[in-house]
């Protein structure tokens, strides 16, 4: 039985092939740049044949999500007798306002849901990695601008998620996991203001905190959003948690056996990523 990796380059697959192979099974890694992964396969959706070598053979399926592919892959899936697929979703797909059409992975789960085989659905909120995107800023400008800055998240490592992605796959469809979306949340709420904080104390770095208005951070983050209705579902939502913790969910401890990473140890763990 061979489990199959899409988005092979990206850290949380990598951490699920890691923790698949320690644990002995036998996986597939896939990317649509295999050439930059020794021993991958190719994931081209604009090519046939492509996909049916990638999934031929597989019972199991570590999936990013993708509107655009999703019902492609559904199709592949169940000719190939796929028998789970693990979807990387978000919290955001979980949205019951006038904002959730803007959201993507609400369609994705939609159309991988549509396959025969058992669907879990890993549903994180905030990474830690975001911070990772802070960092250019603040080489290129000496500042994080943001809006929001008082809203509170509770941010996930993407380890964490790794683990609990590893825990389904290793028990199989037939199971409690079936049909479940997982909401997954780091182990603590925090502001992203006290967020920053921790990466100015713990890894000396030296830039401003901008809280930038919603106006503002339509014009400096559109640019960077496929998709402007999602950028309006993001403002509202970040909007919402001005002044309200966010709930700790209980899956990666309840998954995995044990508590959530925190920020500080993000931070240690991506030593490098500040220098």
């Amino acid at each position: 039985m061979t489990i199959l990796i899409t988005g092979g380059r990206g850290k949380i697959a990598r951490a699920v092939a890691a923790g698949l192979v320690s644990a002995g099974r036998d996986v597939r890694i896939a990317s649509r740049s295999p050439e930059d992964l020794p021993g991958a396969v190719g994931w081209d959706f604009g090519d046939p044949s492509s996909l049916a070598a990638a999934i031929d053979g597989i019972t199991q399926v570590f999936l990013y999500a993708e509107p655009s592919t999703a019902g492609v892959f559904a199709t592949a899936a169940d000719a190939a007798g796929v028998r789970q697929v693990v979807l990387l979703s978000s919290m955001s797909s979980q949205a019951d306002n006038e904002d959730a059409a803007g959201d993507p992975h609400a369609e994705t789960e939609a159309l991988v849901g549509r396959g025969s085989y058992a669907t879990t659905y890993l549903q994180p909120g905030a990474f830690m990695s975001n911070a990772i995107f802070w960092s250019h800023s603040i080489r290129a400008v000496g500042q994080v601008r943001l809006p929001y800055l008082e809203a509170e998240e509770a941010p996930i490592h993407e380890q964490d998620i790794a683990d609990v992605a590893v825990r389904v796959l290793l028990d199989g469809p037939g199971g409690e996991h079936d049909g479940r979306g997982y909401p997954l949340t780091g182990p603590e709420s925090m502001t992203r203001r006290s967020q920053l904080a921790q990466v100015a104390e713990i890894t000396g770095a030296s830039f401003e905190a901008v809280d930038l208005s919603a106006d503002e951070a339509r014009v400096e983050m559109g640019a960077a959003m496929r998709r402007p209705a999602q950028l309006e579902a993001l403002l509202s939502y970040w909007s919402s948690r001005v002044g309200s913790p966010h709930p700790i969910e209980p899956a990666v401890e309840k998954l995995t056996g044990h508590s959530g990473r925190t920020f500080r140890t993000w931070l240690a763990d991506h030593p490098g990523v500040f220098a």
